[in-house]
């Protein structure tokens, strides 16, 4: 053939060329069966044991949480559907790790540091879902779905969140519910607890949270080797839902008193405040606010680690509930105790009359009266409605120490109360024993006038003194206070119904305990709270300040303020009892309302105006009696 027939030359390839070709195609061939004889002698037994392993497994079906109502049945906590991202570590490969999570938190409008610590803080394996985000839009979390190999390891799943339509109302009593930590994980994992779990963490969420979680259900699922969910194969159990809890909270009561709380901590300049109102008949709370407060909802739709931290160091400590997780000085609204223990021992009866004096003297040290003049010869009537001081310091010395602690503890103080609620603390009653084990020394007989007082070492919960106050208001029974009334089955039914769980009966007559509750409505009477007299309601109760801290230039130490009222059940005045001495004589008060005012330093007592101005919107009353200028700031401590 003519090499020039096509019009182009002819070529010679070199010999070489196909020698080359011929040893990398001998080269890649042998690489090829040297790789698939280690894959099916050598590894086939393990990849085959692998497969054959996660082809079926149990995976467990989350149960719906259960909910939450107030005594008239209002929805506190809901669940809503939402869509939550999650990781698979194992299949987020190292090498690309920087580049998902950089695209997942710009889609996400999150922080990178915040997903790279959730996906490091996996209490889990790197086959167990790591949680990213809760509450995902929709929009962002079909862009998610679909993007595929963008974004390996990223799955979108929907779960169902909770909602708290009340929001900070509500946020200290119900708590929230997030992810189990990995020592939580070590407790539960054996109850069916799985690492992307949530659980709850405070209040109502954390107490109940056996009840609420339900059970969770079971199904067999096949899997890949990688740990893939591939198909539902069927189900072994079904998921039975949470029990529900209806409060003895009233949503109307509760709003009552974070207004009445919210009013009084703006006007006097206050940081923190309490408001507990219970029905002493029953230990029921019908309403709890602790000031500042915080946005549960804001944990159920994943807060930031920064936001978080703001909280934890705010210095008025909103995620804490001041009403039973927090103990403070009662000062005189502890004389409730002193006075009971001197007319039950016997040391006076109710016509006893006390010299008062500006001030009493131990060795070199005056104990001063508040007034700095005394108020004459005084009964328990005078002496508690006037909270004089050198009235009160004699009775402790009475008493003494251990007399003063075991009345204190039949009030209820030195224990927790029990109310269901995580945190509570016990607060303290000093006595011999405990000083002797904290500074290895007995309590000195000016630490017993300062114990007489509600001063010095005695600290107690909101939610103990109002307690105290309530079997006073009921005749002598100390009641568990309660914030959950009954527990419903997901079917409806009652599974737990509501009990008043009584502590003890106070050891005292019940002739003790009426002249207490006539010396409280002489305290108001005597106009000792100002205008809280002229309520067309009758009112009886105790008001108390009490120093802590550090002294100011003026030598001045700031102060607490306390008021606890409690309202008999007709509380409307009438002409055959203008003094109101025979409706508070009774035992059937079914109204107590406490308000504690931290680092208040007012002209007056701000807790006693916190406390009229919830009368007033609790019973309707359209004058308003509150006292504004008794609201001044400053330091015009009285101990009283």
């Amino acid at each position: 053939m003519n090499p020039y027939l096509d019009g182009r030359p002819a070529t010679t390839r070199p010999l070489s060329r196909f020698l080359l070709f011929g040893l990398a195609a001998i080269l890649a061939i042998g690489g090829l069966t040297t790789r698939l004889f280690y894959l099916q002698v050598v590894s086939g037994g393990q990849f085959a044991e692998l497969n054959q392993g996660n082809r079926s497994v149990l995976q467990a079906i989350p149960s719906s949480r259960g909910l939450i109502v107030d005594r008239t049945g209002r929805a506190l906590v809901i669940n809503v559907r939402t869509f939550v991202v999650k990781v698979r570590p194992v299949d987020l490969p190292e090498e690309r790790r920087d580049e998902v999570v950089e695209r997942l938190a710009a889609l996400l409008g999150m922080n990178v540091a915040d997903i790279n610590a959730s996906i490091d803080g996996n209490p889990g394996s790197r086959f167990d879902l790591v949680r990213i985000a809760n509450d995902v839009p929709d929009a962002t979390a079909r862009l998610l779905s679909e993007a595929g190999d963008a974004l390996p390891g990223v799955e979108v799943v929907i779960e169902a969140r909770r909602q708290y339509p009340d929001g900070p109302l509500v946020s200290q009593l119900l708590g929230y519910t997030a992810p189990v930590s990995p020592e939580q994980l070590d407790s539960l994992k054996k109850q069916g607890y799985l690492p992307d779990d949530l659980v709850g963490k405070t209040g109502l969420e954390a107490y109940y949270e056996d009840e609420l979680r339900g059970l969770y259900g079971s199904e067999t699922v096949e899997r890949d080797a990688t740990g893939r969910k591939l198909q539902v194969l069927g189900n072994v159990r079904q998921a039975e839902a949470g029990d529900s809890l209806e409060l003895t909270i009233d949503v109307k009561a509760q709003q009552h008193a974070q207004k009445a709380l919210q009013w009084g901590m703006k006007a006097a300049g206050l940081k923190r405040g309490v408001v507990i109102v219970m029905n002493p008949q029953t230990g029921e709370v019908l309403a709890m606010v602790s000031l500042p407060t915080y946005d549960n909802n804001d944990f159920a739709r994943g807060i930031s680690n920064i936001e978080y931290a703001k909280l934890l160091k705010d210095p008025n400590k909103p995620l804490l509930n001041h009403a039973v997780q927090a103990h403070y000085p009662p000062g005189s609204t502890y004389k409730l105790v002193t006075g009971t223990g001197a007319l039950g021992d016997g040391k006076i009866n109710a016509q006893t009359r006390v010299l008062t004096r500006p001030y009493l003297m131990l060795g070199a040290t005056r104990f001063w009266e508040w007034n700095h003049r005394g108020w004459g010869r005084c009964n328990i009537m005078c002496g508690f409605a006037h909270s004089s001081d050198t009235f009160f310091f004699q009775l402790a010395g009475m008493l003494g120490i251990e007399r003063l602690a075991h009345w204190a503890r039949e009030y209820g103080f030195d224990a927790q109360t029990g109310i269901d609620l995580p945190g509570e603390v016990a607060g303290i009653v000093p006595d011999n024993a405990w000083k002797q084990e904290l500074k290895g020394e007995p309590i000195f007989a000016g630490e017993t006038y300062q114990a007489g007082i509600g001063q010095g070492y005695d600290v107690v919960t909101p939610i103990q003194l109002i307690n105290a106050y309530a079997a006073l208001a009921n005749g002598g029974k100390l009641y568990q206070p309660q914030i959950v009334r009954q527990i419903v089955g997901p079917d409806g039914v009652v599974v737990r119904p509501f009990e008043p769980k009584l502590i003890r009966k106070l050891d005292v007559p019940r002739s003790v305990l009426k002249t207490m509750r006539e010396a409280a409505r002489n305290v108001v009477l005597l106009r000792h709270t100002y205008n809280l007299v002229d309520l067309p309601i009758v009112v009886a109760g105790k008001s108390g300040t009490a120093e802590f801290g550090l002294r100011d230039r003026k030598g001045r130490l700031p102060f607490h303020s306390w008021f606890v009222a409690f309202v008999p059940k007709n509380p409307a005045k009438t002409a055959a009892d203008p003094s109101g001495m025979k409706a508070v004589g009774r035992e059937d008060s079914n109204l107590v309302v406490l308000a504690f005012a931290y680092d208040s330093r007012t002209k007056g007592n701000a807790a006693t105006e916190i406390v009229k101005y919830y009368l007033q919107q609790h019973y309707a009353i359209k004058k308003d009696y509150r006292n504004f200028n008794l609201l001044q700031r400053g330091n015009f401590y009285q101990s009283n």
